[in-house]
């Protein structure tokens, strides 16, 4: 996976974490729907043009066509859904396209520098996963501890009010309430 497309992603999905609002309205969705036809319409023109070429060369040609689709269809999806796990799948697919098309670059080559070929493009797939759920991890752990922060601070300002009484001590609470979204 290229470093452009994991800090985007991984950007993207701090977005999220840091509260970002759900992007399922009609702007959301008529740009989504633009992004998978500009996907669609780039992949065809691509394709295309691999069919000038024989061989090998041209398997890469459709594979690096078919990883760029992937590519563009995976993060607009996940754009659209707004969502940890959407970002995390979108990572994981993405990994997988391109190990396809390492593995098409590795068919060219023969003796020992296939199997090398073939043990690297296996550890950046590896890599790319792992990454992808460790940041789908820490990202969960730093929701759940907001959560949880919020929640003590929510008890503390309770038990604040607990020093009035009557109508004052429930404008209290309800301030209380108000300022955590309880």
């Amino acid at each position: 996976m290229r470093i452009p497309h994991v800090i985007l992603l991984l950007g993207a999905a701090l977005l999220w974490a840091a509260g970002h609002v759900h992007a399922a309205t009609p702007e959301a969705k008529l740009a989504y729907q633009q992004a998978r036809d500009a996907a669609a319409a780039t992949y065809k023109a691509a394709r295309a043009r691999c069919d000038a070429i024989t061989g090998n060369p041209k398997d890469v040609c459709v594979l690096e066509a078919k990883a760029a689709r992937v590519r563009a269809d995976e993060e607009a999806q996940a754009r659209y859904e707004d969502t940890l796990k959407a970002y995390t799948r979108a990572r994981m697919r993405i990994a997988s396209a391109n190990y396809d098309l390492d593995k098409a670059r590795c068919a060219g080559l023969t003796g020992n520098d296939k199997d090398v070929c073939k043990e690297e493009a296996k550890a950046r797939l590896v890599a790319a996963q792992a990454d992808a759920r460790a940041d789908q991890k820490t990202i969960q752990a730093r929701d759940d501890a907001r959560a949880d922060k919020e929640d003590a601070a929510y008890r503390v300002a309770k038990e604040k009010c607990d020093a009035f009484a009557g109508a004052a001590k429930d404008q209290c609470i309800s301030a209380a309430k108000a300022d955590f979204g309880k």
